[in-house]
């Protein structure tokens, strides 16, 4: 099949073939047709199988049969994702589509000043691709008027619905007209937040390309079961091969990935950290000398796993497993990319094997063993250390034998009263405050 047979229009289909687009990927062919014709859609499909041109496309050839009235051009699509650097990507993928049609596209997210994003919806913007936070502040200010909006994107839906960002999407969502077109897209949709996907959408085309919550084929996974303590020397030892020519490490925290990135450094080998507490500009750096080959290793919190299209990337590491077994599919997906190979390498240790048997039961199989033994028992606690006295602290220290003589038994009607002043809120006894 190709682009033009699933309706586009030749401005579209062109700026395709100068972006190097031929043939349509799976999601795309049943997505295109329904987004088109105004049907809400519910998208599930693997990281990499091109889920942003199977809304992008719709959008942009709905908007462009329209010209906007005279005057400031008001927002009429909006498009929302969980991090900053997939919004970026997101945007671009929209003027890259758009190449040859009038529309204008507006990115914003925080990190960065506002001025240039609030004089860009004072212009007129066709398209907005956001985060919540900075959107939300920018409605609140009265710059970022919603009640235009035609078509609502959620991006890594799972994501956008859980509790973290669940209060703010809310009320995005109550500023935005009621009669849309809404449109859920993820690599990844458990059923508590497909529940909460329907509660948004209206007779929606469901498009699932592959099992849900599936891994890639084309990513072969392996797992090293390793003590904490041992994790970076396995890390370095690992890089070492010729074979990994550009690596991901995901780490469970930003102060972790600051410490793995640091160490591999040290080591010898090129790394930067990327998460959360970067500057835009910091993490915009670290992405552009992973992508030009400067840097070799990016090491990054979960703020990477979800949507970034980085081409070429030969191997994942996760450093630490995650505690959500999704996690772990959007992780691995930044390899095997467009139907290329890759590894993805995962460590385990004794404390995390609980996660990695929630990991399995998700992708329906057992990760092969690469080092170590399923079997190991678990990681034996530290002995108690010795102080200064030679006691060992798990000896209480010498007590005086208690007396032997009874004590003095109350009074059965002191007793009761003293028991039921304890009852009593304003007695003497009160819970204790949680601190």
């Amino acid at each position: 099949m190709q682009f033009h047979q699933l309706g586009l229009t030749p401005a579209l289909v062109q700026a395709l073939d100068r972006a190097g687009y031929k043939t349509p990927t799976p999601v795309q062919q049943q997505a295109i047709g329904p987004a088109l014709a105004g049907r809400d859609v519910l998208g599930c499909a693997q990281t990499g199988t091109g889920k942003t041109a199977a809304f992008a496309l719709p959008i942009l050839q709905r908007l462009g049969a329209r010209a906007p009235g005279p005057g400031v051009r008001p927002v009429r699509a909006l498009i929302l994702t969980p991090t900053r650097e997939l919004a970026a990507q997101v945007a671009d993928s929209f003027r890259t589509y758009g190449h040859f049609m009038r529309l204008a596209t507006a990115v914003i997210f925080g990190g960065v000043p506002e001025r240039p994003q609030i004089d860009a919806l004072r212009r007129g913007v066709d398209i907005v691709v956001a985060t919540p936070g900075r959107l939300l502040d920018l409605m609140n200010q009265g710059h970022a008027r919603l009640g235009s909006v035609e078509v609502l994107v959620l991006d890594e839906a799972d994501r956008m619905l859980d509790m973290g960002f669940l209060p703010d999407m809310r009320r995005i969502i109550a500023r935005v007209p009621a009669k849309r077109q809404t449109l859920l897209f993820s690599a990844t949709l458990p059923r508590e937040i497909r529940d909460l996907a329907h509660g948004l959408l209206v007779n929606p085309v469901s498009v699932s390309v592959a099992a849900e919550s599936a891994a890639a084929d084309t990513v072969e996974q392996c797992v090293y079961f390793v003590e904490r303590e041992g994790k970076q020397a396995l890390l370095a030892r690992l890089l070492d091969a010729s074979a990994v020519t550009r690596a991901l490490v995901f780490t469970r925290t930003k102060h972790r990935a600051d410490r793995v990135a640091r160490a591999l450094t040290k080591a010898g080998t090129r790394a930067e950290a990327i998460h959360g507490n970067k500057s835009q500009g910091q993490r915009m750096r670290a992405l552009r000398n992973f992508e030009t080959g400067e840097t070799r290793v990016l090491v990054a919190s979960d703020i990477a796993s979800r949507g970034l299209d980085i081409t070429d990337v030969s191997h994942v590491f996760n450093f630490d497993l995650p505690n959500e077994p999704e996690t772990y599919v959007h992780r691995i997906g930044r390899t095997g990319r467009a139907g290329a190979s890759g590894l993805a390498v995962s460590f385990c240790d004794h404390e995390e094997r609980a996660y990695l048997r929630t990991i399995e039961r998700l992708i329906g199989r057992r990760i092969p063993v690469a080092g170590g033994m399923r079997d190991e028992a678990p990681a034996p606690s530290r002995p108690a250390s010795k102080p200064a006295s030679g006691r060992t602290r798990s000896q209480p220290p010498w007590q005086p034998p208690p007396r032997q003589q009874p004590p003095r038994q109350k009074s059965s009607r002191r007793l009761h009263a003293r028991r039921d002043d304890e009852r009593r809120p304003g007695g003497p006894w009160r819970q204790p405050r949680n601190r």
